[in-house]
């Protein structure tokens, strides 16, 4: 079934996020006047981060993994129009059209190893974990974890660094695809995740080529394709940049995969206080 995300209206700015590079916004929408937080076309990544958002949310969706709400947020000219910052308004005027939104989680707080490890059982763990080695998340660290806890539950939130392969989109290649992820051995997960051998036989065969299609189809094409003289478009229209998507998927998911065994070998790396083991500590 295809997914169809809401578009819904920003009708009011209400504050910038500054922990990250790319300063999404929260805005107030017109769904009852709910808050989003919401990556802006006009940052410094474009738009591709904002379909690593959408890709990688919709798949952690399929996956039952929870991320927050997902939608399209458009934004028109006058939103922050008063706005005295004079890099915000710059920002909020390179974002008018459409944006990504994740449902603002009032009262979340950020995921700490120490202190909420026991709010994440293995087999969730492991199931984190394994979306972020077949995605190539580089950003769910000790350092930076990119979970919160919001209602006794952690939630994934901030893919716009993962899938670097379409980061760079003229690399967006199945030859690379079966490439391991040696950067897997960062994740902040790992040392909680269960059976990933398991986890890698049970989701993997959840992302078949329809399900992968119905992904794909959910972003926009001003989104996917847009009309940027920053990012010159590789793709001839946003079907083929959608067929290349799917295509390097498609490969990284062909078994045996490496990315899911480079997983397995460094959960068992830190189990055994190996070198591995040390380096995630430091």
């Amino acid at each position: 079934m295809p997914y169809r995300l809401p578009i819904l209206a920003a009708t009011r700015y209400v504050v910038p996020l500054r922990e990250g590079g790319s300063m999404p916004a929260v805005v107030e929408t017109e769904d009852d006047g709910l808050l989003y937080v919401t990556k802006l076309r006009g940052a410094g990544q474009g738009t591709r981060a904002l379909v690593a958002e959408l890709v990688i949310g919709l798949i952690a969706r399929r996956l039952g993994l929870p991320v927050p709400a997902l939608a399209l947020i458009a934004l028109d000219e006058h939103l922050g129009r008063n706005e005295g910052d004079p890099e915000i308004l710059a920002l909020l005027r390179a974002s008018h059209g459409l944006n990504v939104g994740m449902r603002y989680l009032d009262g979340a707080f950020n995921y700490d190893p120490l202190a909420a490890a026991d709010r994440i059982d293995p087999e969730l763990a492991a199931a984190i974990v394994w979306l972020d080695a077949l995605t190539t998340n580089v950003d769910r660290t000790p350092r930076n974890p990119n979970l919160m806890i919001w209602r006794g539950r952690p939630w994934l939130i901030d893919h716009g660094a993962a899938l670097f392969v379409h980061q760079v989109y003229n690399e967006a290649d199945p030859a690379k695809a079966t490439e391991p992820f040696a950067r897997i051995a960062d994740h902040v997960l790992l040392p909680l995740a269960g059976d990933l051998d398991a986890a890698d036989e049970r989701l993997a065969a959840r992302l078949d080529v329809d399900v992968l299609g119905h992904i794909v189809a959910a972003v926009p094409n001003s989104i996917l394709l847009p009309d940027d003289d920053r990012a010159p478009a590789p793709f001839a229209s946003a079907d083929d940049a959608r067929a290349a998507i799917v295509r390097w998927f498609r490969a990284r998911l062909a078994g045996p995969r490496a990315f899911a065994a480079t997983a397995v070998e460094s959960a068992n790396a830190i189990r055994d206080g190996s070198d591995v083991a040390l380096g995630y500590r430091r």
